[in-house]
C-alpha cells in the first residue's frame, strides 16, 4: 500500500499543479484532503504517515471508531451530512464540519460546541448540481439569508462554502456546477466581510481537475489516492 499511495500521491499533486496554473494559481493554493471513508484503520495510518495530515469522513459514528484514541498529527473534518442528534459528538471529533445546511444544525453544533469550549470551523454546503439525492442548500439566496446569523453564532467559525460536483455529468455541467459555488463564495465573502471566509472545497477523485480549474482551495480525494474500496 505505501509504494501505491506514494505513486498516486505524486500524481495527483502533478495534475493538481497543472490544473492550477491553467486559471493562473499556484499549486500551493489548493490543500488535499485524504478522504478515510469506508477505509479500515491501517489505511489512515498510512495516509498520516505518507503526510497527508487532512482527513475526511463522512460519518460521525464511523470517525468515532477510528480516530478515537488515535495518536499523531491530523486534522479531522466531517464531509457527510450532519444529524443535529449527532452534533455533540461532532463537536468533538472534528476540527471542521464542511456540510452544513439548515440554520437549526448550525445552531445545534455552536451550543454543543460552547459547551465544551471550544469553536469548530463550518463551511456552508450548497446545492449547486440541483441534484435531489444532495444534501446542501438549494439556492444561494436562501443560503445568503442564513448566513450572517450563522457567522455570529458563538462556538462556530465560519470559513466558506462546500459543494459535490453533478454525479455522471460531462465537464461543462462540471465546471458550471463550480464555478457557481465560486461566485456564491465571492458574494458571501463579500456580504460577511470575515478575514476567515477563506476556504473553497470542491472537487472529489473524478473532478478534482475541474475543480482547481475553477477556484478550489481544499480538494476531497479517497479513491484517486488509496484506489477503490473493499480493495486495498
Amino acid at each position: 500500500m505505501a509504494d501505491s499511495l506514494k505513486v498516486r500521491l505524486a500524481e495527483v499533486h502533478d495534475r493538481i499543479t497543472l490544473a492550477a496554473a491553467r486559471s493562473g494559481r499556484k499549486h500551493d493554493s489548493v490543500r488535499l484532503m485524504a478522504v478515510t471513508k469506508g477505509f479500515p484503520l491501517a489505511v489512515v495510518q498510512e495516509a498520516i504517515g505518507a503526510g497527508l495530515t487532512l482527513l475526511g469522513e463522512n460519518r460521525v459514528q464511523e470517525a468515532e471508531q477510528k480516530f478515537t484514541g488515535l495518536t499523531g498529527v491530523w486534522e479531522l473534518h466531517l464531509i457527510g451530512h450532519l444529524q443535529r442528534n449527532k452534533a455533540r459528538a461532532a463537536s468533538g471529533l472534528f476540527a471542521c464540519v464542511q456540510s452544513i445546511d439548515k440554520l437549526e444544525t448550525a445552531r445545534a453544533l455552536a451550543r454543543c460546541s460552547a459547551e465544551r469550549g471550544k469553536t469548530v470551523d463550518i463551511l456552508i454546503e450548497l446545492n449547486t448540481s440541483g441534484e435531489e439525492s444532495k444534501s446542501g442548500y438549494r439556492g444561494t439566496e436562501p443560503m445568503l439569508r442564513d448566513l450572517e446569523l450563522i457567522a455570529g453564532l458563538p462556538g462556530l467559525r465560519l470559513r466558506g462554502l462546500m459543494t459535490v460536483g453533478p454525479l455522471a455529468a460531462g465537464p461543462d455541467r462540471i465546471h458550471g456546477a463550480f464555478a457557481a459555488l465560486r461566485e456564491a463564495f465571492v458574494e458571501s465573502g463579500r456580504r460577511l466581510g470575515l478575514a476567515h471566509f477563506d476556504t473553497l472545497s470542491m472537487g472529489m477523485s473524478g473532478d478534482y481537475e475541474i475543480a482547481a480549474e475553477e477556484g478550489a482551495t481544499m480538494v476531497r480525494l479517497g479513491t484517486a489516492l488509496f484506489g477503490e474500496r473493499g480493495v486495498v
